[in-house]
């Protein structure tokens, strides 16, 4: 009914509307930071709680008729603590990055000390890379990872910790292929006296399905967005010990942020009810699952990975020894029909926007049904969508797109 009336009063946005669900049902994606929400997402989504305003919190709010936006938002927060076992948990961020401006604003001054990350070897903008407020505002020392392993190297974090003293340090990423040692830096952490904040917008939907150690317990304060692997809404989210909690939501709001999003506040409670079915735990567990298989795959066919391998649902590809640029390929596998995205590898030596590498995950293939098998295919493909653009071969990047409808027909695309 909503397509119904918007077809009449836009219809170019509808019929832009209609070819993203059309791309998004024709292509695998294995970008690893996208999903599949379930139809129950988009319809709290797209509700009318966008009408509403509410600044403050439940029972604190500055504007009246909040009757049924408190009992949603304090039914959000109640399952996400319940999910992943936190004492507090703030829902308002807007995404990921809000809610990590929201941490250094809860416990950091301008110039203090943080460390996190660098972006080249794997980190978040917002752990203290240059570019981004956070290593503008703060005294950023990066850490990196290990030439030879492509792992994070806890020896030069220790080193580091204990010769800046940071006040918060970060443990996470957005290219992050292995397990993150969180009991680890939680000792780094308390032995100088910093703040641990795990990061798990990538993870999050794998740490509540019981595919990946959870940072509860070892971190004092958790960001996440709430898409990704969790499969909510574009959002970001905060957890926290019981003795940060104050000092959280006064940095979210008023600190950064006016009223919260009500409708994605809702669509996360749904995705969070999602997230503590049965069903979900098999998703999260088969998203690791797929990803190892998709390594392997690559791996057979002589491709270099970051680290050798993967214990999550992201695998980073180092090309070089394939003869063509990160973005070329991403490119060429675009109109094959295989969704990626160029990335930057560690130590490399090309530029950003035009790096050595290749970031792709199964978030989306799972959600889409697929199994370990099936990556044995979409390595195929992707390794014969690389080979045609080595050859300037067009017409083979438009065979294999139709290769690859026709499989999607056997997974439909969830919420779609």
């Amino acid at each position: 009914m909503l397509r119904d009336t918007l077809r009449r009063v836009d219809p170019e946005i509808f019929s832009l509307l209609e070819q993203e669900d059309q791309r998004q049902r024709d292509k695998i994606r294995l970008i690893p930071s996208e999903n599949y929400t379930s139809a129950a997402v988009l319809e709290a989504l797209s509700s009318a709680l966008s009408n509403k305003y509410s600044e403050g919190y439940p029972g604190k709010r500055y504007y009246e008729g909040q009757q049924f936006i408190d009992q949603i938002e304090q039914l959000c927060i109640a399952r996400a603590k319940s999910l992943f076992g936190a004492d507090h948990a703030n829902v308002q961020p807007y995404s990921g990055s809000p809610a990590n401006l929201a941490v250094y604003l809860a416990f950091c001054k301008p110039g203090d000390t943080i460390m996190g990350l660098g972006l080249p070897a794997g980190g978040h903008l917002t752990h203290g890379w240059n570019v981004s407020i956070s290593g503008k505002y703060f005294t950023s020392v990066p850490y990196g990872v290990r030439k030879d392993t492509g792992r994070v190297d806890m020896d030069e974090v220790a080193e580091l910790a204990r010769k800046h003293k940071p006040r918060l340090l970060f443990c996470g990423g957005t290219a992050v292929s292995r397990t993150i040692d969180f009991p680890g830096f939680a000792q780094i952490a308390k032995e100088v006296g910093a703040i641990l904040i795990a990061d798990i917008a990538h993870i999050s939907g794998l740490v509540a399905g019981g595919a990946h150690p959870s940072p509860v317990g070892h971190a004092e304060v958790v960001t996440s967005t709430t898409h990704k692997t969790l499969r909510g809404p574009r959002g970001g989210m905060i957890l926290c010990n019981a003795n940060h909690a104050q000092a959280i939501d006064k940095a979210v709001f008023p600190g950064l942020q006016g009223g919260p999003h009500n409708a994605t506040v809702a669509a996360l409670a749904v995705a969070l009810k999602e997230a503590a079915s049965e069903d979900f735990k098999r998703y999260a567990h088969q998203i690791v699952k797929n990803a190892k298989a998709l390594a392997d795959a690559l791996l057979a066919r002589g491709y270099d990975l970051v680290s050798g391998g993967t214990d999550n649902h992201l695998i980073l590809i180092d090309l070089t020894n394939k003869g063509l640029p990160g973005k070329r390929v991403a490119q060429a596998l675009d109109k094959a029909g295989l969704e990626t995205n160029y990335n930057s590898v560690p130590f490399d030596p090309r530029k950003p926007f035009d790096p050595s590498g290749l970031r792709i995950g199964t978030p989306a293939v799972t959600s889409r049904g697929m199994i370990e098998s099936d990556m044995e295919q979409i390595a195929a493909w992707m390794d014969r969508a690389i080979e045609a653009e080595l050859r300037s071969d067009g017409q083979t990047l438009t065979q294999i797109a139709g290769e690859v409808r026709e499989l999607l027909i056997r997974f439909p695309a969830p919420g779609l």
